[in-house]
């Protein structure tokens, strides 16, 4: 870490590669890469890149924005959205090349309307609502909604290229929701076929259900957090020989004792019961470190000098308090939040257990004031 950096993110593209060849591998289709919301935090760009490098034979963002700025930095590969509210520039993204995402008659309306400006035929896939009951067609709403998309292909508006779904409780394999929301899948693409369509793709699998499920990858499988090697559904996979590609690092600004007795940061929530040492760890929720990260017996721990550390009295907004336990580094010395297993360091999804979140938020959130730095290590740099 360069000696001026208070804190630092830490992003392996090696791994991101390394993550999307194993995914591919375990699935046995093609891999939409999720990298919406800024990389889930590790950076959109410069992940998408690794991510094609990898093999991906698509990416995928949320928002019509994220993806155009995927073009404008380079991107020619196939991509997919599916965020929208009315009023959005669907010639812009159909002029760019993107798969845009309908949910409605009303959304397919405005993208032919989008279509005629631009003056080209949309990409247009058709999002169906199997049971998350959030974004998608709903059930009652489907053969309106497969006649109308039919309707636009033969007025030349659209090509359809995709009918997909969003499983709701993948990460728990034995939740009978999975098992429902695949056959209204199935369900699905049959009134979509008889309507006329036939899509290039039809894609249900997250990242959970393109490890856990094998009926549910169909023609390509969507791979958000296990991209960036962090486990779909902890405890109930296998070693899937995903790496984490995310690594946090700060510097202690200080080292002081204290005496049993004393108590520590906003509302005294940990008071010492014997002497000990604690280190000034300069990042706190301003830079998206969670403030649930505190806890009057068991907060979440970051690493110092080989040892697990853990976190003193409350979150701050700039910065948290560890106990060193009486050891004495010096400040300055290295501080890792969390990073990869093999590093012996706290992990993402150790910080989501003492935070009771899940491994996405952790690292989605994370930034503020921190830099990103990209390293690969597969070519030693």
């Amino acid at each position: 870490m360069p000696a001026a950096n208070r804190a630092e993110i830490v992003v392996d593209l090696a791994a991101i590669r390394a993550n999307v060849r194993r995914l591919r591998e375990l699935a046995g289709v093609p891999l939409i890469a999720v990298v919406k919301a800024d990389g889930y935090g590790h950076g959109m760009v410069e992940s998408a890149r690794a991510a094609r490098d990898g093999g991906a034979e698509w990416l995928a963002t949320a928002t019509i924005d994220e993806a155009l700025a995927l073009r404008a930095a380079g991107d020619r590969g196939r991509l997919l959205c599916w965020l929208t509210v009315p009023g959005e520039d669907y010639a812009a993204a159909i002029a760019a090349g993107i798969d845009v995402t309908a949910y409605s008659v009303a959304e397919l309306d405005e993208i032919a309307a989008g279509a005629t400006e631009a003056g080209l035929r949309a990409r247009v896939q058709l999002k169906v609502d199997t049971g998350l009951s959030r974004g998608g067609a709903p059930r009652a709403d489907w053969a309106a909604f497969f006649e109308r998309a039919r309707a636009g292909e033969l007025a030349g508006s659209w090509k359809v290229t995709g009918v997909w779904s969003h499983f709701a409780c993948a990460d728990e394999p034995d939740h009978p929701a999975n098992d429902q929301q695949e056959a209204r899948f199935h369900e699905a693409l049959a009134l979509a076929e008889e309507a006329g369509l036939r899509p290039d793709l039809r894609h249900l699998a997250n990242s959970a259900a393109a490890v856990l499920r094998p009926g549910a990858r169909f023609d390509a499988v969507r791979c958000g957090i296990a991209v960036y090697g962090l486990d779909p559904a902890p405890g109930h996979t296998q070693d899937l020989g995903l790496v984490p590609a995310m690594t946090v690092r700060a510097r202690l600004a200080m080292v002081k004792d204290l005496a049993a007795g004393d108590s520590v940061s906003y509302g005294h929530l940990w008071t010492a019961d014997r002497p000990t040492t604690v280190g000034l760890v300069p990042v706190g929720y301003g830079d998206g470190v969670p403030r649930h990260a505190s806890g009057p017996h068991h907060g979440a721990e970051v690493g110092v000098g080989g040892k697990r550390r853990p976190i003193r009295g409350r979150v701050c907004m700039d910065q948290v308090v560890v106990d060193l336990g009486g050891d004495r580094p010096d400040a300055g010395e290295a501080v890792v939040l969390f990073g990869p297993p093999a590093a012996g360091v706290p992990t993402a999804q150790d910080w989501a257990e003492a935070c009771g979140t899940i491994n996405y938020e952790i690292v989605t959130r994370i930034g503020g004031r921190m830099p990103r730095r990209y390293v690969d290590s597969e070519v030693g740099r």
